[in-house]
């Protein structure tokens, strides 16, 4: 009776904000929670769309890891992807941030850095396609012959040594807008009656100042952007995919999402596709795991 007393007080006491969340929490469950447990099921599983899916037990998984050449390949392009591109951007992105919030007319510098982040990933693919042309009428090639560094064209997305460099620059220059606005907001947040105690104390110099004072109170942004960075960063697909096809030559731009796409929308193995989505997704999760304890504020 007593517990049942409690329950009703904490109803009580919290319906409202549960209103308020429960839109959420359906969304929540039926477009995150349900797919990652259908996921899970399908990857033990045999299955085509049109046939009823059969049981196979750990055999995608098996495959997967021992037999799947391809699989390892672009595994190891996306963590190469990820340990580049991800710690990259997200300290470009801070730094960008902090330069841009003391200068005047940064609503400006700050679309200019922003814009290409909401812009379509094809659409910027294919203007960094017309640079990195592997023709001699490409910027980057015309460029390099004109000042004599080499003699022939570069085929930019056709070499398996320079596709995913090209891959990575683009990503970079594409993902710093979500990091970049969250610290531009954390920076113009930011206590100026800590900032004055910093500076009588002698904190005078910008670098001492935003490793002592600014970075601590940065920390939720910090740690937001560090998840959205390494999302990004083993999601990668369009990028790849349009500037070097799929497959890509050697599979040297092939990534674990297009591995997982070729598989689900090509080839129709939903059950081998689910096992790869599931490996990406226990490897975005721990990792972000680990980036959460390390940047977790405990204030």
């Amino acid at each position: 009776m007593r517990s049942n007393s409690k329950l009703a007080l904490w109803w009580k006491r919290g319906r409202v904000g549960y209103a308020f969340l429960a839109p959420f929490l359906l969304l929540f469950t039926v477009f995150t929670i349900l797919p990652i447990i259908i996921g899970l099921g399908l990857s033990f599983t045999n299955y085509n769309m049109l046939e009823t899916p059969q049981w196979v037990g750990i055999t995608n998984y098996r495959q997967l890891i021992l037999d799947d050449d391809v699989f390892i390949t672009s595994l190891r392009n996306t963590l190469t992807f990820a340990v580049v591109v991800g710690p990259v951007g997200y300290i470009a992105s801070f730094l960008l941030a902090w330069v841009i919030n003391n200068l005047k007319g940064k609503n400006f510098f700050a679309l200019a850095v922003y814009t290409p982040s909401i812009t379509s990933a094809i659409a910027m693919t294919t203007v960094w396609g017309y640079f990195f042309s592997s023709d001699k009428y490409g910027w980057v090639n015309h460029i390099l012959m004109s000042v004599g560094l080499i003699s022939e064209p570069i085929l930019w997305n056709q070499s398996d040594q320079t596709i995913m460099p090209v891959i990575i620059f683009i990503s970079i220059w594409m993902g710093m807008g979500t990091g970049f606005l969250t610290f531009l907001a954390g920076f113009q947040n930011l206590s100026k009656e800590q900032l004055e105690a910093g500076r009588i104390d002698g904190l005078n110099d910008p670098v001492s100042e935003l490793w002592y004072i600014i970075v601590p109170q940065m920390k939720p942004q910090l740690l937001f952007g560090a998840i959205m960075s390494i999302v990004n960063s083993f999601g990668v697909f369009d990028v790849a995919v349009q500037f070097a096809g799929l497959p890509s030559p050697n599979y040297a731009g092939h990534t674990v999402v297009a591995h997982l796409y070729d598989y689900a929308f090509i080839r129709f193995q939903m059950g081998y596709a689910s096992a790869v989505s599931m490996m990406l997704f226990l490897m975005t999760f721990f990792i972000g795991r680990i980036i959460t304890k390390l940047l977790h504020s405990d204030d």
